[in-house]
């Protein structure tokens, strides 16, 4: 007992002056980080830890704290542990606040970063050929990506809506004319179109950057060698744009499942069945009466640990492919 403790003393006192070296040693990094560090502290780090705590509370607007004129009204929630939890995960109505919806959110997010990659990588391809006048399709691929997303998406909200471009385009080829902003299906698939659309120059232009990095000698001793242009993409473009692609993918798959701004913008806090968990969780804290921010709260903290699971596996899963190739 007593070898233990004074094992256990030594063991602080030399991470104690290896903190004090590295301190002495490294200053200047120290004191260059620190403001950052305190800001992200206080922007990020207290809202999380205030998050974590709503969620073991029953807040919400009408007994939080709050000020009415004058008159301070002290908050009156209680504490009621992981209730909040099991309520979303499997209550009596876990099915429609919140499987539904994280279903949809996952098939939303693989269909999106699918087509990303996808459509993406196609341009890129072309895009990497000596074609006249390049430049230009760059500069005309990349304007949905410049656009500022709030315009890109009020744009496909007028053409969308009934009497729309894209409807009387439909209705000129005699093809039916879907309620794009009205029926559950066609508001997914609206919701997915504009996505792809936003999302899909970001993706080319890092897919692009990654086919430039490629050399030149690596095609031309395949070509010598007799492949044909599939065995040179499979052998060649694909392992040159394996870093790139694992690295856009999670990003992609981080961004389009806590992708707020498309979904909120095209139906507000109407389409229901179409809200993924991001904006359900926004419409519970701040789009009904009474505001729930304990359960608001839950599903932020679910989401940030969902995010941080797959990042671990799939992070995991690419370092067992990388070993297994090498």
């Amino acid at each position: 007992m007593t070898v233990a403790v004074d094992g256990a003393a030594r063991k602080r006192r030399g991470l104690l002056e290896r903190f004090k070296h590295s301190l002495q040693k490294h200053w200047y990094a120290y004191a260059m980080t620190a403001p950052v560090v305190i800001v992200l502290g206080v922007l990020v780090g207290y809202p999380l830890i205030q998050g974590l705590y709503l969620t073991l509370t029953d807040a919400d607007s009408m007994n939080s704290a709050r000020t009415i004129g004058v008159n301070h009204i002290a908050a009156t929630y209680d504490f009621i542990g992981f209730h909040n939890y099991a309520d979303i995960l499997w209550g009596p109505t876990a099915w429609d606040r919140f499987w539904s919806h994280f279903i949809w959110t996952v098939v939303w997010t693989a269909s999106c970063v699918v087509l990303h990659y996808v459509i993406g990588l196609g341009l890129a391809l072309l895009l990497n050929q000596k074609l006249r006048g390049r430049t230009f399709y760059r500069m005309m691929l990349i304007l949905p990506w410049a656009v500022p997303t709030f315009v890109t998406v009020f744009a496909w909200r007028i053409m969308l809506a009934d009497s729309g471009v894209v409807n009387s385009v439909l209705g000129a080829l005699h093809l039916p004319q879907p309620a794009w902003l009205e029926d559950t299906l066609f508001q997914r698939i609206a919701a997915i179109l504009v996505n792809v659309w936003v999302g899909v120059p970001f993706m080319m232009v890092s897919l692009l950057g990654g086919l430039q990095s490629i050399p030149s000698e690596l095609y031309e001793a395949a070509e010598m060698d007799g492949a044909s242009a599939w065995q040179r993409f499979r052998n060649v473009t694909v392992p040159g744009l394996r870093s790139v692609s694992s690295t856009v993918v999670l990003l992609g798959i981080i961004w389009t499942f806590n992708q707020f701004n498309i979904i909120f913008l095209l139906f507000g806090n109407n389409a229901p069945d179409a809200q993924i968990l991001v904006t359900w969780a926004y419409r519970l804290g701040f789009g009904q009466q009474p505001r729930d921010y304990a359960q608001s709260a839950t599903y932020g903290v679910l989401l940030l640990s969902i995010l941080i699971v797959f990042t671990a596996f799939y992070r995991r899963w690419l370092a067992r492919n990388e070993q297994a190739i090498g």
